[in-house]
């Protein structure tokens, strides 16, 4: 049986950006270790943040409302948010309920990283 634990590691990329990296699922049992990894973030203006998402292996709304949140959050600190590391099937989910019309997805770090910090 797969792990359904949430592992939510925030720190700084050498680029310039914050990296969160998010594995395991990610659902209202677990949305919370998320809130939290988020209250970390500084809230300094023109934060960017990338959060790596290719451990995720689920996420329902609970879990979309945190990444909502998260963008959010760096959007009212005139900073800026990107996805990283989506598979295919969640990315299908993000497609349908219109995330693709908020979130910048990316499929590494480096090129969210890049994206940016350029």
């Amino acid at each position: 049986m797969p792990d359904r634990d949430l592992t939510v590691t925030l720190r700084p990329h050498p680029a310039g950006p914050f990296l969160l990296e998010v594995s395991g699922e990610l659902d209202h049992h677990t949305a919370d270790r998320m809130r939290e990894a988020l209250n970390e973030l500084p809230r300094d203006r023109g934060t960017a943040v990338v959060i790596d998402l290719s451990g995720l292996v689920y996420c329902d709304s609970s879990g979309i409302t945190v990444l909502i949140t998260a963008y959010h959050l760096t959007q009212s600190l005139g900073g800026s948010l990107a996805l990283a590391g989506l598979d295919d099937d969640i990315m299908r989910v993000f497609g349908i309920v219109g995330l693709d019309q908020i979130f910048a997805f990316y499929d590494s770090v480096e090129e969210a990283v890049a994206a940016l910090s350029g």
